[in-house]
């Protein structure tokens, strides 16, 4: 008998084939692509893999650029779209390893998507029905063998059927709302691929509205009184008992009123609080978590999460879970993590207490929370190291006692006035001992001071203040946002924002901003065609997916209420078409011009330099051209914008390299500036990588650098010194 177990992924293939093979399994390779042949018992296994989702949706018999469109078929991905050429090779293996198998098992990951993923490679690669299931949530060799053990008779069809009525509700808004603002656009004679979506337009709002909100936001003035007091050893600071002053008369009142060389400490109130462990992670927090502790953004944060998980080196990520269930083996873990210089010590303490978490109230059907394996990786990159130490760290803080900490509230009377200094200390560690490189905690220790004691008054100051507007969300509170809301899922909230950048409805990630164009397209929608943006539409939606992974739904009955709110809303934008066109193409142009702007040209003082696209590339000229003649190369890669700030060398203006993983660097476009120290000349070399060509100096917006003179058949580079 021959089982070919079908993966979601090339690691996680050989993960499977290890754990199951009574010895070593035999790597195959066909048509470039790798599957594994083993024994087990009696039983010969194959274990081959997908690369993801194989399969998309098409539209069936397209016929031009309409819509609305309904008509829907799977096909393979590489049908699809263009850059998902590389699937094909994979659904040609899976077909023929199917034909050898007598039974197949899916082992994709056990989700709605990794659901969908077996169903089809079930049904359009295997041509069969149904399959088994394995079900885990490690690719340890323990969990793999009891998933194996108690492999499912059966796919299970309420996941595939909630993933696929997913898959097919996003396909009908997504394509149909894209060609609409497209099609739009086009009646004005302009072109731009414009995108939305069911869950992008309510999110592209929830931008908008906060943009709005700081836009209209009026600052209102108020006052306060501090003053900094010294026992002799030690300085602190206090502000006036009744904190924000909106009347500035009561201001200077209380601020000459509490004029002294002294202040007395009149009471001295300390209380202890118990803080608890944190909750073990779900995806959301550990997103949250990673961005606010090491800046990592959420799309990366489960990207590499994904990639331990597939090493081994942690549980499933796509998890709604904050609960850890004993059957996962807790002392094990912990035992395991002990072998790590690392957490050695810390995991000494926990083994020696009786183990018990403190789960959070978010359960999930499919997997427990995020845990480490036990099982220590190795060469990690720095950021998979981060991540992986966040997950350990969190994980065993759970299980430790909780922190104490001790609030100190001082008050003083200076004069006639009281003041109140705050102070806060740690004064049992706890679960801080565990999580300490990721704590983001306020220390703040006052003076030894006691009642009756008088203090020096070092300054009183009255402060001129005002309100300030809210704040703009960062990559991981706006994905906090989404999931209270309940829009998108823990999986999509990421990638979502992500297209709002690409579509230029975003920017500046730190502190996101709707861009012109990102507000002129809620606006226009919110005219004419509000229902785009309806959360509760969004939501009723979610809930009906959830219905149908419950089982208490029909797809059909959801896709078809969701075809006719569709046809709807679609009728009544085909009928403004043009007025929305006009609008969303003004606004296209603003966003670019303004993306594309660098500053007045330095070189005839009237024109304005803007980026241009040519055919070697960026560059940039002056928009009085051909009456000036200023241009200036710039970097092939990298995100380019204007910086609004001048060189302080030599005038000219500056630019923003922006660089994945990097920080942003301002650089001035003059490539003669004297900021960069480029040498007069170079040292004659032969050039080392063809042995024809000369090393030459050559010159870019980073400043020197040598360059073959055969360039572009050498593409030879090397650092100067300058």
């Amino acid at each position: 008998m021959t089982e070919l177990i079908v993966t979601e992924k090339p690691k996680s293939a050989l993960q499977v084939a290890t754990a199951l093979a009574d010895k070593k399994p035999t790597k195959k390779i066909e048509g470039g692509v790798s599957y594994y042949e083993l024994s087990h018992g009696k039983t010969n296994i194959i274990v081959a893999s997908s690369v993801g989702h194989i399969f998309g949706l098409a539209e069936k018999n397209k016929k031009g650029w309409k819509y609305p469109v309904f008509e829907v078929e799977w096909k393979p991905l590489n049908e699809v779209q263009k850059s998902s050429a590389g699937t094909k090779k994979f659904v040609s293996v899976l077909k023929k390893l199917s034909k050898r198998a007598d039974s197949i098992i899916v082992a994709t990951d056990y989700d709605i998507e990794g659901e969908v993923i077996g169903l089809n490679i079930v049904r359009f690669a295997a041509g069969r029905k149904d399959a088994k299931r394995m079900k885990f949530s490690t690719l340890t060799k323990p969990d793999i063998i009891n998933a194996y053990e108690n492999v499912s008779p059966t796919l299970d069809w309420k996941q595939a059927n909630a993933g696929e009525a997913r898959h097919i509700l996003d396909w009908y808004w997504g394509i149909n709302l894209s060609r609409a603002l497209t099609t739009a656009v086009k009646t004005t004679g302009g072109f731009k691929l414009l995108s939305s979506g069911r869950v992008q337009g309510p999110s592209l709002k929830i931008l908008v509205d906060r943009e709005k909100e700081i836009k209209a936001f009026i600052p209102e003035p108020y006052w306060e009184v501090a003053l900094t007091a010294s026992n002799g050893e030690q300085t602190f600071a206090a502000n006036h008992k009744n904190g924000r002053f909106t009347d500035r008369k009561e201001a200077e009142k209380a601020y000459e009123n509490s004029k002294s060389p002294t202040a007395k400490v009149t009471s001295i109130k300390k209380t202890e609080s118990a803080q608890l462990p944190p909750h073990p992670f779900d995806l959301t927090s550990m997103q949250i978590e990673a961005y606010k502790t090491t800046r990592i953004a959420p799309k990366e944060t489960l990207e590499i999460a994904q990639d331990l998980y597939t090493s081994g080196f942690i549980s499933y990520p796509r998890t709604s879970s904050q609960q850890l269930p004993p059957s996962i083996g807790f002392s094990k873990i912990i035992a395991d993590l002990s072998k790590q210089d690392t957490y050695k010590e810390l995991c000494k303490m926990l083994l020696l207490k009786n183990l018990q978490p403190n789960n959070g109230k978010k359960t999930d059907p499919a997997h427990p929370a995020i845990f480490p394996t036990g099982i220590a990786p190795s060469k990690l990159a720095p950021r998979q190291q981060k991540i992986y130490d966040l997950i350990a760290r969190r994980f065993l803080s759970t299980f430790a006692e909780s922190a104490t900490r001790e609030n100190q509230a001082v008050t003083l009377l200076s004069n006639k006035e009281e003041f109140v200094s705050s102070g806060v200390r740690t004064t049992k560690k706890g679960w801080h001992l565990y999580y300490e490189p990721f704590l983001r905690l306020k220390e703040a220790e006052l003076p030894k001071l006691t009642e009756g004691q008088q203090v020096k008054v070092e300054s009183l100051d009255l402060l001129d203040k005002e309100t300030a507007p809210p704040r703009r969300y960062n990559e991981a509170s706006i994905i906090k946002e989404l999931e209270r809301k309940n829009l998108g899922t823990k999986a999509t909230r990421a990638q979502i924002i992500d297209t709002l950048f690409e579509r230029q409805y975003a920017q500046n990630r730190q502190a996101i901003e709707a861009t012109d164009l990102g507000i002129k397209t809620v606006e226009t929608l919110q005219q004419y065609a509000p229902k785009i943006l309806d959360e509760e539409l969004t939501r009723h939606f979610e809930d009906e997916m959830e219905e149908i992974r419950e089982g208490t739904k029909k797809p059909d009955e959801v896709l078809s209420e969701a075809k006719e709110v569709l046809k709807e809303l679609l009728l009544d934008f085909q009928k403004k078409e043009v007025e929305i066109g006009k609008q969303l193409h003004g606004a296209h142009r603003e966003t670019e011009d303004k993306a594309n702007t660098i500053g007045t040209c330095p070189k005839c003082k009237e024109g304005t330099l803007m980026m241009r696209r040519g055919k070697f590339g960026r560059f940039i000229s002056c928009t009085k051209y051909p009456e000036c003649t200023a241009t200036f190369k710039l970097p092939v890669t990298g995100m380019i914008k204007g910086a609004g700030t001048q060189c302080a060398v030599c005038g000219y203006p500056n630019v923003l390299v922006i660089k994945k993983g990097r920080r942003p660097q301002e650089l001035c476009i003059n490539l003669e500036c004297p900021s960069k120290k480029i040498p007069e000349s170079i040292e004659e070399k032969k050039c080392p990588k063809c042995g024809e060509g000369q090393l030459v100096l050559r010159k870019s917006i980073y400043g020197g650098f040598a360059g073959c003179n055969r360039f572009p058949k050498c593409r030879y580079i090397a650092k100067i010194e300058a």
